[in-house]
């Protein structure tokens, strides 16, 4: 009875050190396929030319949270999904207002009222400028601003004339505003789901790598 016992509880500690080799395994496995997908991603959007920027709304995170578990999983999201969805699908967008999508021009700025989106709306109230339309035979219109002056130095673009530039009209340019298309193709520059499966596929490959590994530290 004393020999069972003893075997009974060796089986235990046997069992119970495979239990947590296994979800060590598990658990780092899914970590490396997550950071993977997630770096492979983020690289598919610089790849692109769509920079840093975007390239870092993909983000990751491995479950159950600071713990170990045979039953973890890896979950890869981007906090600009639309965007994302656009590239990985390909898409035609058009104006649901009017006939045309006004496209800033870098003269417009980033950020319209209280840092949302450029719009003409949003330039003329910033700026207290009317936008005049100019159409074009066989090219793009555009929306453009009269009467600005080029600023000097590092910080560049342009701003409202003076009263005395306007007197004279020295110096006083028309700048494009917005460029006005009838709509824009996105052709499909990501393969997120072809990436996904890939990172799915080595899974067991990665979980049974740091099995192995883990034995040999424990020999």
């Amino acid at each position: 009875m004393r020999l069972a016992a003893a075997l009974t509880g060796d089986l235990r500690r046997m069992m119970a050190e495979e239990i947590k080799a296994a979800e060590g395994a598990v658990t780092a496995g899914v970590r490396e396929a997550a950071d993977g997908l997630k770096a492979e991603l983020r690289g598919q959007i610089t790849g692109a030319g769509l920079g840093e920027r975007l390239a870092r709304t993909w983000r990751g995170e491995v479950y159950p949270k600071g713990q170990a578990s045979i039953a973890a999983a890896g979950f890869i999201w981007s906090k600009a999904p639309g965007i994302a969805r656009v590239y990985e699908d390909g898409a035609v967008i058009r104006s649901t207002r009017g006939l045309f999508l006004a496209i800033p021009t870098e003269a417009a700025g980033r950020y319209g009222d209280g840092g949302a989106k450029i719009t003409p709306g949003g330039w003329e109230r910033r700026t207290g400028q009317r936008l005049r339309f100019v159409y074009r035979r066989g090219a793009p219109s555009l929306l453009v601003a009269e009467n600005l002056r080029a600023r000097r130095g590092k910080r560049g673009g342009f701003a409202r004339a003076s009263a005395a530039a306007l007197r004279t009209g020295r110096g006083l340019v028309t700048v494009p505003i917005f460029v006005l298309v009838p709509q824009v193709t996105f052709k499909k520059r990501l393969d997120v789901a072809g990436a996904a499966a890939r990172w799915q596929a080595r899974l067991p490959e990665l979980v049974l790598r740091h099995w192995r590994a883990a034995s040999r530290e424990d020999g």
